[in-house]
């Protein structure tokens, strides 16, 4: 007997979107050329402000209303998600008029491959815990809400899950 549950479900979100952003940035890393991919210099940690609290909701994730570039967007925390993903709607509210041109790069889903466009954020912040230009990708279609990912997070200096609760530390 499939056992299939809401973790179940989790983990396989996580892992999806994990897929969807490793393979739109390896796809624009491809596509620069190797000399180019070579000088690109490595993003350092510039998270500043205070620690933020986040509890988990009773669903089981994380959700946090984050301040990109000063708006308000609610994310799923997902360390899976190589970048911070943002649904089209989302990106629209926060000023990003994009066009069909606009989306050059492809992640592949559970319901096949989705046309994405690569943006650059000036900042984004979690309560008291902000980063600086932080690389995102805007999904046309088929993404159910944004995703706070490793773009943001991994510029922390560190982030700590307990069964209760997330902390970020800038």
């Amino acid at each position: 007997m499939i056992r299939f549950d809401a973790s179940s479900a989790f983990v396989m979100t996580l892992a999806v979107a994990s897929a969807l952003t490793t393979a739109l940035w390896l796809n624009r890393l491809g596509d620069r050329g190797e000399a180019q991919a070579a000088t690109m210099a490595p993003m350092v940690a510039t998270a500043h402000g205070s620690a933020a609290q986040i509890i988990k909701s009773a669903d089981g994730h994380f959700w946090a209303e984050a301040e990109i570039d000063g708006r308000a967007v609610r994310v799923m925390v997902d360390t899976g998600a190589s970048v911070v993903a943002l649904t089209r709607a989302d990106a629209a509210r926060l000023g990003f008029p994009l066009t069909d041109s606009d989306f050059t790069g492809s992640v592949q889903t559970a319901s096949g491959t989705v046309p994405a466009a690569p943006i650059e954020l000036a900042s984004v912040a979690v309560a008291g815990a902000r980063v600086d230009a932080v690389q995102a990708l805007v999904v046309q279609e088929g993404l159910p809400h944004s995703l706070l990912g490793m773009s943001y997070l991994g510029r922390l200096s560190r982030f700590e899950a307990t069964p209760t609760g997330l902390t970020l530390r800038p």
